[in-house]
């Protein structure tokens, strides 16, 4: 059907294609509200036909109509992939029950309350640890999705030492003992504890195995790493792992160093976090991200030893290395719990939601970007069903509150706490002054989406690499991972925080204002 066009007063045409069904083509119908207003304000259109005008107002109310239509399929979309989420986690489990020869019934009856998948001797545990407002290792580290490979590896090897986390508190006496509630006492509401509270790890057994990871290339982290092996293996007899080419190094350097262990492929890295009780970076906030991505899943805690240009994440420094193994092997230590950001790229090629690209475990932020092209990015944002706005600019950032400090702070976010639980929601260079960030609770689901008028592809970066190309149609959804970056604290999360961004951006460093001056009288 040719387009459709209307005159008045021989001026003013406009057309609009239509498709084969007498319908109008729907990206059309999108930017029909601008068309419509620039008809409008030519003169001669108001003062002569009415008709248009009713047509104009009929325009809005459709491309209303479309725009809810999309907020309600990016729902929908959103919803179908936690529903799908939820039943592969439940058909996992009833399929571990029955290989057990347990069934769903009698484990759901024994604790309904508790959503992760146990092991009899987890269960076990759980019955004889777990306390009032406490975290239990096996709650924290146990994958949802364990494969028979799994199951062999966990009899193969030592089992591994569990801990427990609890909530700390300032003295007997202090308000920190309240339960995490909500009082309406004489109509009145109120909370009785804030909603995020300092963690201490208490081992529950002796740590037996420990994965050192250290910062390439470096000749002082190199000499550290080999006095460290040294002395953990013969003054704590610890069972030791490093990667393929620390080892090398190692063995280089002398055959002593033989009992150290490493991994061949891939299918051993995701068995770590079956095998190691404790983690040691040594290096900077890029090693600790870089020891996060190899855990898909569960995460042992995090020693992070300061080797680095910048210490955000890495409170511990190497010249008191024993010291510091030391207390934390002893325990209780303070931990900061950094979440991650799980993203999925699902294509427009995909038949269905289900169809989407291995996820990506990201503990800064993912960077969506225009890339080389010249053209603004253009990205449709929506949280959970909501449409939230159309990004034109050079890119945006989602952060977790630990990558707070990075890209993002440089983009003009705001710092947030690590313990806080968010999103931070920060535009790269937008196309407007008021166009400003904003911090979302952890509980939503993100969607970015390329629309189909798009000038130029986008790029989209997981903690500065995996970098991917994401066409006209594809989307990213993000939303916060089930497993947490557990990492030691020197003194606790807030003294930490703060030390970082005094030491590492010199934050509201100024001379100090003379005494000598006027004052008031």
């Amino acid at each position: 059907m040719a387009p459709s066009k209307f005159n008045s007063a021989g001026e003013g045409t406009f057309s609009g294609p239509m498709a084969d069904n007498g319908l109008f083509n729907a990206n059309s119908l999108l930017n029909s509200e601008k068309a419509v207003q620039e008809l409008l304000e030519r003169s001669p259109l108001m003062e002569t036909d009415d008709h248009l005008i009713e047509f104009s107002e009929a325009l809005r109310t459709v491309a209303k109509a479309l725009r809810k239509a999309a907020e309600g399929k990016a729902a929908s979309q959103a919803e179908a992939a936690e529903w799908k989420r939820k039943f592969e986690l439940e058909r996992t489990r009833n399929l571990q029950l029955e290989h057990k020869g347990q069934s769903p019934v009698e484990c759901n009856g024994h604790n309904n309350k508790r959503s992760r998948i146990l092991s009899p001797q987890a269960t076990e545990q759980s019955e004889r640890c777990c306390g009032t407002n406490g975290i239990c290792s096996h709650e924290i580290l146990q994958d949802r999705d364990i494969d028979s490979i799994s199951q062999m590896a966990s009899k193969k090897y030592a089992r591994k030492a569990p801990f427990k986390l609890s909530w700390c508190c300032n003295g007997e006496h202090s308000d920190r003992h309240k339960h995490d509630v909500v009082s309406f006492e004489k109509g009145n509401i109120t909370t009785a504890e804030r909603s995020s509270r300092q963690i201490s790890l208490k081992w529950e057994s002796q740590p037996q195995t420990v994965l050192i990871l250290t910062k390439p290339n470096s000749i002082s982290v190199r000499i550290l790493c080999f006095e460290m092996v040294r002395w953990l293996r013969e003054h704590k007899g610890l069972h030791i792992y490093v990667e393929p080419r620390v080892r090398s190094e190692l063995l280089t350097e002398s055959d002593y160093y033989n009992f150290v262990h490493t991994w061949k492929d891939d299918k051993e890295i995701m068995l770590l976090h079956t095998k190691v009780d404790l983690v040691v970076t040594l290096g900077g906030d890029g090693t600790v991200l870089w020891a996060a991505s190899m855990f898909k899943g569960p995460v042992p805690p995090l020693v992070p030893f300061s080797l680095g240009s910048l210490g955000f994440m890495t409170p511990f420094h190497s010249e008191h290395y024993k010291e510091c193994l030391d207390s934390v092997l002893k325990g209780p230590i303070s931990i900061t719990l950094r979440h991650r950001l799980q993203c999925h790229v699902i294509r427009d090629a995909a038949r269905n939601e289900y169809e989407t690209e291995e996820p990506i475990l990201v503990l800064n932020e993912v960077t969506i970007d225009r890339g080389i092209s010249s053209y603004l990015t253009n990205l449709e944002c929506y949280c959970d069903s909501s449409f939230v706005t159309c990004v034109q600019g050079d890119g945006l950032i989602l952060s977790t509150t630990s990558g707070s400090t990075a890209y993002s702070l440089a983009a003009g976010g705001s710092m947030v706490h690590p313990q806080v639980p968010g999103i931070l929601f920060t535009p790269i260079c937008p196309h407007s002054l008021s166009f400003r960030p904003l911090i979302f609770p952890e509980y939503v689901t993100i969607r970015i989406q390329v629309p189909f008028n798009s000038r130029g592809h986008a790029w989209a970066s997981f903690d500065g690499k995996d970098r991917k190309q994401l066409a006209a149609g594809d989307a990213l959804v993000c939303s916060m991972a089930p497993w947490p970056v557990p990492t030691a604290c020197q003194a606790d999360s807030t003294n930490d925080f703060l030390r970082s961004i005094h030491d590492g951006l010199h934050w509201n460093l100024r001379k100090t204002q003379s005494f000598d001056g006027p004052r008031d009288t």
